[in-house]
């Protein structure tokens, strides 16, 4: 695969253009395709099945963009969808996912005993986190906790503001998050309101943000099959199932800035 051909990240939104701008802020030569499958969303509510589905054409229609790695910017799609997409498609392109580096990254040190995860309700009903970070070191205490309407809340334009404080007091204050010593963001939209999330623990508790942890490892990686682009960056591409203008007015919360969406349609 040529060093030049772009990363193809994709989502069950516009959430994981987090991901996307993280990678493009530490790796600036690399070009992007992003796919939002908009008309599906949230993957949080939607059957492991369905989600599988979705995530292999998606993945297949970034390959035919010629893309020389996936990165699948959704904790959801991740936690249900990964290991589906390596079996089918892992030998022909390097695909990864926003938890593997995560767990690396929390069972690395000995500094986290208690870990906290927030997620939805499809990450957390999967308990991949703990299942993965209890099997790399075991003894290291997961408290899961679902949190099902700080999506719609960020999408609808609320946080740092009275809403979005009382909803995530009133989240963080559950009784199975007490005693945590770190907290993973599991959810690529929960980056925006990752300041408030650590006002309310001040500074005694780790807030694990995950779209740095994965641009990082996604450049340790393509760095080792000596796949970073040198050349000049050919233009990002965006895409999106189902097309709004409230869609693309969002990108500026999630990219940085305003960019512009095209619809494709690729179900059968």
């Amino acid at each position: 695969m040529p060093a030049n051909q772009p990363i193809g990240v994709f989502d069950s939104g516009i959430g994981g253009l987090t991901v996307a701008n993280a990678i493009n802020k530490l790796m600036p030569k690399e070009a992007l395709v992003y796919f939002g499958d908009t008309a599906h969303l949230p993957y949080g509510d939607k059957s492991p099945e369905a989600i599988k589905y979705y995530s292999l054409k998606i993945a297949k229609f970034l390959m035919d963009e010629g893309c020389k790695a996936i990165v699948i910017a959704c904790n959801t799609a991740s936690s249900l969808a990964y290991h589906d997409l390596k079996l089918f498609l892992g030998n022909q392109i390097p695909i990864y996912s926003v938890i593997d580096p995560v767990v690396d990254f929390m069972t690395a040190t000995d500094r986290f005993q208690n870990i906290g995860v927030i997620a939805t309700r499809a990450t957390i009903k999967s308990n991949i986190y703990a299942q993965k970070i209890q099997q790399k070191k075991p003894g290291l205490n997961v408290h899961s906790l679902a949190t099902p309407l700080l999506v719609p809340m960020i999408e609808e334009g609320f946080f740092n503001d009275q809403i979005s404080s009382t909803l995530i007091h009133t989240y963080l204050s559950d009784p199975v998050l007490q005693g945590i010593d770190s907290l993973i963001l599991g959810c690529t939209h929960y980056p925006l309101i990752r300041n408030e999330i650590a006002a309310y623990y001040h500074p005694e508790i780790a807030i694990v943000d995950n779209t740095e942890i994965v641009a990082r490892h996604l450049w340790q990686e393509l760095q080792r099959m000596d796949l970073l682009n040198e050349d000049e960056p050919a233009p990002h591409r965006f895409y999106v199932s189902d097309y709004t203008d409230s869609f693309e007015k969002s990108t500026q919360l999630f990219f940085g800035q305003q960019i512009g969406l095209n619809l494709r349609q690729i179900w059968d």
